[in-house]
């Protein structure tokens, strides 16, 4: 039964791979808009974007990404990896099973990974690319080399999470460790404690910590990925351009990826390219400036 623009499903959606939990709001004949959340996140990142969407006639898809929510793996065997190809294969298989040929995807953080692998690599799949923070795929070939001490500062959750002690807090007190990344990331959100928790809840999945850590440790070459994904990380590894049309968002006082990160961005992009700076916004974009994500979705509302 079709959907009231207004109206909400909750529904797991199986892939190959998983049972994601999704969050689908607005007419089923609508536009697609496929929204992916970022680390240390979740799904509730677009609790004020769908409804605005789905009142324009959108259909907002909302997914939990793997180790998060109800998303589930169908498989024991299955390694628990967050690589980044395992995040993009995930969107594609997502797309498929809900019989989606083209979507406009956004996203930011592992979110906006996921989205610009897609673009990248299947663009016939994707009406328009919003991305925070600029080109977000990955160059795990040259991660060994040094980036600047204060981007290295910044960084510190990701060394910490390369030792038994990191990858114990994930495991055990994950909030304690993720709410101190809210605070640094985004130091004009005066978020409340309930929205703290609302999130919370998705980091109680029992493949929460094995994903995180896998992430982190894969991107610096610390860990094995999944051979599943060997082919698309091959192809990622070229740092494939994207040709869709592409809005990068970047908050003014993002604590991890400062703007200046993104100001050469465009190198990366071939077709039509806009980027916005917000003011007195951090890294959580879509929760700290909803309006702001939502327009940009809508610059590709007669596209999808």
């Amino acid at each position: 039964m079709a959907l009231d623009a207004q109206e909400m499903a909750m529904t797991l959606v199986r892939t190959p791979t998983l049972d994601i939990d999704c969050t689908i709001t607005g007419s089923e004949d609508g536009l697609p808009a496929i929204l992916l959340p970022g680390f240390p996140y979740g799904a509730r990142d677009y609790d004020a974007v769908a409804p605005i969407l789905a009142a324009e006639g959108w259909r907002v898809v909302v997914p939990s990404l793997r180790g998060h929510g109800a998303t589930r793996f169908l498989r024991d065997d299955t390694p628990r990896s967050g690589q980044q190809a395992a995040l993009g294969q995930d969107l594609i298989d997502l797309m498929d099973a809900l019989a989606i040929p083209r979507a406009v995807v956004g996203g930011y953080d592992w979110g906006g990974r996921a989205a610009c692998i897609v673009a990248a690599l299947h663009p016939e799949r994707v009406a328009g690319l919003v991305t925070g923070t600029g080109y977000n795929i990955r160059d795990i070939a040259g991660s060994a080399r040094p980036g600047l001490p204060a981007q290295e500062l910044r960084h510190w959750y990701q060394w910490y999470f390369h030792t038994e002690r990191g990858a114990a807090a994930m495991r055990d007190t994950p909030a304690d460790v993720n709410l101190l990344l809210w605070q640094m990331w985004s130091p004009d959100w005066n978020f409340s404690d309930a929205e703290f928790l609302e999130t919370a809840a998705d980091w109680t999945n029992p493949d929460y910590a094995a994903v995180v850590i896998q992430s982190y440790r894969h991107r610096h070459r610390a860990a094995a990925g999944d051979p599943a994904y060997d082919a698309m990380e091959a192809a990622l590894a070229a740092q494939p351009l994207i040709t869709v049309p592409t809005v990068v968002l970047h908050g003014e006082s993002d604590g991890v990826s400062p703007p200046e990160q993104s100001e050469d961005c465009q190198r990366h992009f071939t077709g039509p390219f806009a980027r916005e700076v917000i003011p007195a916004v951090g890294h959580c974009i879509p929760r700290e400036a909803p309006e702001v994500f939502a327009a940009a979705v809508r610059v590709f509302g007669s596209g999808a």
